[in-house]
Order: structure tokens, then sequence, then C-alpha cells
């Protein structure tokens, strides 16, 4: 019966005219999103956080988790029509998607994406509400010595999982910490690390942080890329169904992405884009014909977009339940709530149960809008991508001031935006990336007080970590995470070392 009465809750937020409205244009702006190359979804929600200050924080959450997976869905469109990723999740899907546009098979393909994605999205959103409060339970035995553990965690999935250099994640991890650092300590009330500066007393801010990494780096390295010329593959709606073949050929790819995904997105670092470059491999493992993929294989977009999509419905598990957020868009929506006066975790389903059920309702709701927005509108999404970005520029930088001004009506965060704006640039340059960054700088204050908490409850003693089971578990993750790359690699080079001298 409490189950039902959850269901209920859910469903009774979620259909509020209100909330209906704002999780209606959070899933447009991300289609939109999603379709341009460029902006992703952390550069999108930083922007229009500013514009969640003064509604209610359920109503905000819906808004941008609805941009959150309104993203998800819009990436596919450039990816399979133009070849171009609208965003990093996207990527697996142009190695066949834009095959089959180029087998004059373009509508199946993004038929199958979408219906693809509204499948996962919809039993992501079922086990939600099945696992979430289990995990909200245990999560009450977390003490200050097991958030350390699980925040450590975090910190080394982000990092072991991120798509490039794991030493330069690490570097980024380790100066998002610092910038964290930065302002009032927060036992002993005293400024550090500010050399004076009243602006930082407080500490930096999270949205000006975030708007220039991801938003105004965006646009400057999208105007440093001459644009040229790309032909766009045009469909109609009634050529966007799959036939019985292609339902044939993808549901099992389907299902194997939406649980892939989904799991994945629970873990700290997994998320969309691990899932689905991980559905791909799999499923390229698993078929009869792996010489087909890269060809136009049904199955390399459906399990890929499946199971993005089910990681970012999985990914709100441990943001909501456990105040851990998988990536940097959780992040930024963890700390939209906390904006608003909300800490995710395990006390967020008694405290604000309207909050949790609410954005588990609004995701049925947003599946459904973005499956027709995903169907008949694909013809606007293909026109606005002739745009010329040089155009889109002025309205993007301008949206960006303005957003870091009304954070506290203070040009001094107009300036920090613009310096991390030019610094997300000059990291990006160098393949450097800003997510484990911005992670790192979001956990940073909770994993610095659940540390000095520990120490104090152990009297100074870090073998509180040690004697502890679960903390010890997490930090024995992450210390096999930490050397595994490392050993390999020594092994490898012996390896070589020993077949040179045979």
């Amino acid at each position: 019966m409490e189950f039902l009465s959850h269901v209920n809750l859910a469903f009774q937020v979620a259909l509020e005219p209100s909330n209906l409205a704002l999780c209606f244009l959070g899933c447009l702006i991300g289609t939109f999103v999603g379709v341009l190359p460029g902006l992703g979804p952390a550069a999108s929600i930083s922007l229009l956080l500013p514009l969640t200050f003064k509604i209610p924080p359920e109503s905000a959450i819906i808004m941008l988790g609805g941009l959150y997976y309104g993203t998800m869905y819009g990436g596919s469109t450039t990816s399979i029509l133009l070849n171009v990723p609208g965003e990093a999740a996207s990527v697996v899907t142009c190695l066949d998607g834009y095959q089959m546009a180029r087998n004059g098979r373009a509508g199946p393909a993004l038929g199958i994406s979408a219906f693809g994605s509204f499948i996962a999205g919809t039993v992501g959103t079922i086990m939600i509400m099945l696992l979430a409060p289990p995990l909200a339970i245990i999560a009450l035995k977390f003490g200050p010595p097991e958030f350390v553990g699980l925040v450590f965690l975090g910190l080394t999935m982000v990092t072991y999982l991120s798509s490039g250099s794991m030493p330069k994640a690490l570097i980024m991890a380790v100066v998002g910490l610092l910038i964290s650092y930065i302002g009032t300590d927060i036992v002993t009330g005293q400024e550090r690390f500010t050399m004076g500066i009243t602006t930082i007393a407080g500490g930096f801010d999270m949205v000006p942080i975030a708007m220039g990494l991801f938003g105004i780096s965006e646009v400057l390295l999208n105007l440093s890329v001459s644009e040229e010329e790309r032909e766009v593959f045009k469909t109609k709606l009634r050529d966007l169904l799959p036939t019985k073949q292609d339902w044939k050929d993808s549901s099992g790819a389907i299902t194997r992405g939406t649980v892939l995904g989904f799991f994945l997105g629970i873990i700290p670092g997994g998320g969309g884009m691990i899932a689905s470059f991980m559905s791909y491999a799999m499923e390229k493992k698993l078929s009869k014909n792996p010489d087909t993929f890269g060809k136009g294989n049904i199955r390399g977009v459906a399990g890929p977009e499946s199971a993005n999509n089910a990681g970012a419905q999985g990914a709100f598990i441990p943001m909501l339940t456990m105040g851990i957020p998988c990536n940097v868009v959780l992040a930024i929506l963890m700390g939209a709530l906390m904006i608003h006066g909300v800490t995710p975790g395990p006390r967020l389903l008694i405290e604000h149960p309207r909050i949790f059920w609410g954005v588990v309702g609004s995701m049925y709701a947003g599946n459904f809008m973005l499956l027709l927005l995903n169907l008949p509108l694909i013809g606007l999404w293909v026109r606005m991508l002739k745009i010329p970005y040089s155009l889109l520029f002025p309205f993007i930088f301008l949206f960006c001031l303005i957003g870091a001004y009304t954070v506290g009506n203070n040009v001094q965060d107009v300036y920090i935006m613009i310096i991390f704006g030019i610094l997300g640039y000059v990291l990006k340059k160098f393949d450097y990336e800003p997510a484990p960054l911005v992670l790192a700088f979001i956990l940073g204050p909770m994993f610095e007080d659940s540390f000095r908490q520990s120490l104090i409850i152990s009297g100074g003693s870090p073998m509180i970590f040690l004697t502890k089971p679960i903390s010890a578990i997490f930090l024995l993750i992450s210390s096999i995470l930490l050397i595994s790359p490392m050993a390999l690699r020594v092994m490898g080079k012996q390896r070589i070392g020993a077949g040179l001298k045979d």
C-alpha cells in the first residue's frame, strides 16, 4: 500500500499543470540542445539554472531533469543525419546511424533511436521507483567515515572511467578539490586561500564556474572551427517506423542496453557516455556478423541509444538518495537543489517526498513528450542545424552573462565565469576534461566535512576509515581502480621487453 501511495504522489505532483508545462519546456529545450553540436546537457543546465531560482524546488528539478534526458534523446538526430554527435553520449550512434542514413535508411535509424530511448527511459523510471527506497534505507546507516569512502570512490570512478587520459583526469579532480577549499573554513570559520579578495571570501559559486567551463568554453571551441557545408539526410514521418525485421534485430539490443545503461548510470562516473560505448562493444561481441557493425547495423543504434537514456535515468538514484552525483550534470542538478535549501540524501524521501516522487513521476510524462517531439519534429531540428553557429554565439554569450550576474547580482561573478571559460577552452585544447574538476568541486566540501568529522570521532586516528567495513571496502575498490592501470602498463612493458630479448 505504501508503494501505491508513493506512485499516487508521483503522478499527483507530475501532472500539476505548472509542472507539466515546465517538464515540456525542459524536454523541448533539451532536445534542441541535443540536436545542436557543441552545447551539451551540462552547459544548457548551467545556462538555465538562474531561471529556476524563483520557482518551487520540485518544479525546478522537474524542468532541469527534463532538459537532461531531453538532451540524451536529441543528440542522436545529428549523429544519424550529419555524422556529428549533438552531445558526448551520442558519439557511438554516429558509427552505424550515419551509415544507415547513407544507405537510405535514415528513417528507421531515427525511429528505432526514438523508440529505444522511450522504452529504456520508461523501464529506467520503473526501476528507480523500485530501487530508490531500499537504497535510501541503506544510506541511513552511513556515517561520516562511510561517506568519506563513498565520495572517494565516486571521484576515483570519475577519473577511472574518463574518456581521456587518467592522469589528466586525476589532475583535474585535484584542482577541483583545491578550488572547493577556497573561502571560509567549515570548522574554524577562518578565511583560507582567498589572498584578501572579498569576492571569494565565501568561496566560488557553482553557476559561474559551470557556465564558464562548459558554456563559454564550448562557444569558443566552436567558433575556432570553420563551418563547412554538410550533407543532411532528409526523411519523412511515414518513413520513421522500423520494419518488423528491424524490431526483431534490435529488440535484444534495446533490452541489454537498458539493463546495462541503468546499472552503469548508478555507478559514480558511469553515465550515458560510458554505457553507450559498452553497449556497442557488447552488441558487436554478441553478433554473429560483427563485420556489419560500422556499416549500418541497426543494433549499433538501438543498443547505445537505449543504454545512454537508461543511464541518464539511473543516475538520479545515488544523487537523490545518497547525495552522490554520478556525473557532472547530476552534480549541477544537486547544486540546484542545494540552492533551493534542499540537501539530497537519505532523508530526502522523508523530508521532501514531493520533490523525489515528483521527479520520478515527471520522468514518465517526459518520456512520452520526448517520443512525440523526436518523431514529427525531426524536420524542424534539421532546419535549425543550418543556422550558422556565428549567429548563435552572441545569444549564448549574452545568456551566460545574464545568468552569471543574476546568481548574486554581482559583476564579479561575470568575471569569474569569463576566467573559467577561458580556462575551460585552454584545458580542452590540451585534452584536459573539465568534468572531473566540476564533480570534485561539488563533492569537495562534503568530503572535507565528513573527513574532519571522522577524525574528530576517532580522536585524530585515520584508522577509522579502515576499521569501518563499508568505508574500508570503498577505499579498497578505489585503490584497485587507481593502481590497476599502472600495473597493467608496467606488465605490458615487461612483456614487450621479454619478447625483444627472446
